[in-house]
């Protein structure tokens, strides 16, 4: 629509044959004369083309729109267009099987339904074994970062959990040559960053760094000309099969999984990812026949098998071993979590946990006061990795059911958020036992440092691994 003066405008319309645009500023028309057939000057023409083009929500993505006339042209490059799929990306191959068991949406709306739950947390933490015990760490390659009075607050309380879980991969015998490490919701990349510099300048390293999200800051710019290589896997892991990555189909390195605060049911993902999907397939490529040996050739390979190096005998199992820190475990999902067997064998079903996730938040928001103030020394990289920690304060409507309010204590309901954490990471741990690994809980930093504390670390069972030959 043509540019209209205010009223009381000296000029109520523009002069035949000049330009339609009203100059505000000099209360008047432009006295410019555009093109034949125009209406606007060339110093206004884009007034025109807008007011005639229409523009259409994107079919894409609704929540932005196009011109009409460049929809096609934007469709090829809208960041809403489904891209090609990589070769590693399965669709749903590590989520688990959904449950005809209906879950309710609704809260407990009783105080005698809570009070059953709050008994059935009570009595199965008493018969297992929920009190961890503190493996607080530190490793070498962090010191210097950890004395660097230019880190913040923030920063320092990341560098005190990494080098925390740098400290408990090297008392498990993870951090060695020959090895690919996976690290699961990678983000900037941090983790694998700091891996790399403890391991040195040893040989024969692989990083995949694995996150559905784009991300700003990456640190893997840092490690250009080294001899380790990290390539980024922009894939959800619920689709990620590890053996069609290609630097593993090509090198078959064992793969060491790592990640901090991995969130809720992507734990699950990735323990799936790792001892299931990937295991089983490897399994099946080495039940082809191998070629046949002379008694000569064997009794040559035999000496350096008996050697009883730990390094060897773990390349027996495709995934060498697992550590990663736990968190947000009120975002778990039945349908994804791998400890079921373990909740039905106690006579326990996705109802129950459905209840256990949502009271978990207890542990970490519980009525407390909220301890989210931002440090004023924090670096401004550190503010744009804040979520790392996910220690966010819940709604009242996500930390379940406020029924109890008034009748249990902060101190009593965080007590029980953390039991229905170590409930549901005790399934975690059998499911990896059942699975042929040795697989413990512990304490990896401070709770000052971090509400969610535990680690979950998880090696291949001696007793399972096959003995070397003699």
């Amino acid at each position: 629509m043509a540019a209209r003066g205010p009223p009381g405008a000296a000029m109520a319309a523009p002069q035949p044959g000049r330009c339609a645009h009203f100059v505000l500023r000099k209360r008047r028309f432009c006295r410019m004369i555009p093109a034949p057939g125009r209406r606007f000057c060339g110093e206004h023409g884009h007034e025109e083309e807008q007011n005639d083009r229409k523009r259409i929500p994107c079919p894409l993505d609704p929540k932005h729109t196009v011109y009409e006339d460049q929809l096609q042209k934007h469709l090829k490059k809208c960041n809403s267009r489904e891209k090609p799929k990589p070769v590693y990306f399965v669709q749903d191959i590590n989520a688990g099987l959904r449950d005809a068991a209906e879950i309710p949406e609704k809260q407990v709306s009783t105080l005698f339904e809570t009070g059953k739950l709050y008994l059935k947390v009570l009595h199965l933490s008493a018969g297992l074994e929920l009190h961890l015990q503190e493996q607080i760490l530190s490793h070498q390659a962090l010191q210097e970062a950890l004395n660097d009075p230019k880190n913040g607050e923030s920063a320092f309380k990341h560098l005190k959990q990494q080098a925390s879980i740098l400290g408990n991969m090297e008392k498990l015998h993870l951090l060695g040559p020959g090895r690919c490490f996976v690290e699961f919701g990678a983000g900037r990349g941090k983790l694998s960053h700091w891996v790399d510099i403890a391991l040195g300048n040893v040989e024969n390293v692989q990083f995949l760094l694995v996150e559905r999200a784009t991300t700003r800051f990456k640190v893997d710019g840092k490690h250009k000309g080294r001899d380790s290589v990290f390539e980024r896997l922009q894939v959800d892991i619920q689709h990620l099969c590890l053996n069609k990555v290609p630097v593993l189909e090509k090198k078959k390195l064992p793969v060491v999984g790592i990640g901090k605060h991995l969130c809720g049911a992507a734990t699950d993902l990735a323990l799936r990812c790792l001892v299931e999907s990937y295991t089983i397939c490897c399994d099946r490529d080495h039940e082809e026949p191998a070629p046949k040996r002379s008694r000569a050739a064997e009794t040559e390979v035999a000496p350096h098998n008996s050697a009883g190096n730990e390094s060897t005998t773990e390349d027996h199992k495709p995934v060498a071993g697992i550590v990663i820190a736990l968190c947000c475990h009120h975002k778990c999902d039945w349908t994804h979590y791998v400890g079921r067997e373990f909740f039905k064998s106690v006579g326990l079903g996705p109802v129950e946990f459905h209840y256990f996730q949502r009271m978990s938040s207890w542990a970490t928001c519980g009525m407390r006061e909220t301890t989210s103030k931002a440090s004023t020394s924090e670096d401004s990289e550190d503010q744009t990795n804040d979520t790392e920690e996910h220690e966010q304060t819940l709604s009242r409507t996500e930390s379940g059911s406020d029924t109890l309010q008034g009748i249990l204590s902060v101190e009593e309901r965080k007590e029980i958020g953390c039991l229905c954490k170590r409930l549901i990471d005790h399934g975690r741990v059998e499911y990896l036992q059942q699975q042929g690994y040795k697989a413990e809980l512990q304490y990896y930093t401070d709770s000052a440092v971090s509400l969610e504390n535990v680690l979950l670390t998880a090696v291949p069972s001696p007793s399972l691994i096959p003995e070397p030959t003699i």
